[in-house]
């Protein structure tokens, strides 16, 4: 399976969940380490995009695409497991329970969780403290720009 992420590119030769740990976002707490990937690179591209502003575009990111061994641990977490807000902004503390418990439970190495900007999408949230974690591997970083008309 191949799964993207836009990263800035002082950040993207190493796959680390210390970003996300930061400041917490929708599926993890601060402190709370957990790699955000997608399913396809418009989707990594449209996950990053609506944090962004014209503005405050970096002209430095990169897009990594990587490979998840077929066989690696995934769980998949459908809409209707979700609470009903799960999609709304800012994000409720609820879906940050979801992805703490998925890492410190630590049985499976990917959660598949729907795109709360993209209907129909899937994000894959990674566990860097999985056993399988070690098997998942960049396979291509290139410099992505992003359209300027988007932020118009």
């Amino acid at each position: 399976m191949e799964a993207y992420r836009l990263s800035r590119e002082k950040f993207a030769d190493v796959l680390s969940g210390k970003g996300a740990a930061l400041k917490g976002a929708r599926w993890n707490s601060i402190g709370v380490e957990l790699i955000y990937t997608a399913t396809n690179r418009s989707l990594a591209m449209a996950e990053v995009a609506v944090h962004l502003s014209i503005a405050t575009l970096p002209s430095d990111y990169v897009i990594m695409q990587l490979h998840i061994p077929d066989d690696v641990s995934l769980q998949k977490i459908n809409t209707t497991a979700l609470p009903l807000n799960w999609n709304t902004f800012p994000h409720p503390v609820e879906t940050q329970a979801i992805g703490d418990a998925f890492i410190y439970e630590n049985e499976y190495c990917v959660l598949q969780i729907p795109s709360a900007v993209t209907q129909g999408d899937f994000n894959l949230l990674i566990n860097p403290n999985h056993a399988d974690f070690k098997r998942i591997k960049i396979i291509s970083t290139e410099r992505f720009t992003f359209d300027q008309r988007m932020f118009r």
